[in-house]
């Protein structure tokens, strides 16, 4: 059989089972009747471990979630002051 791309010969494979037409050339895959089939039962049969588990990052002890030491006094700016005058 011919690529209906390209004209190259397609490849004939065997992939659990299923035969598989591919071409060497544009790398296009094409599947007889009932080939899909097979590898969707084939892709839901299959459940891959799941992942583990990832840790999550805490913050050092001491340290705000955003690591800023709660313990360290901030020097005042100007800002800061104008905040405490005007409560906003």
């Amino acid at each position: 059989m011919q690529c209906p791309i390209d004209g190259t010969p397609l490849v004939i494979t065997d992939r659990s089972g299923v035969e598989i037409d591919y071409c060497p050339q544009c790398r296009g895959v094409w599947l007889d009747r009932g080939e899909l089939d097979k590898i969707i039962e084939r892709a839901a049969a299959y459940s891959p471990p799941p992942p583990p588990p990832q840790a999550t990052a805490q913050p050092q002890r001491g340290y705000d979630e955003r690591g800023h030491d709660p313990r360290r006094k901030k020097k005042k700016g100007m800002g800061d002051l104008l905040g405490d005058i005007f409560d906003f």
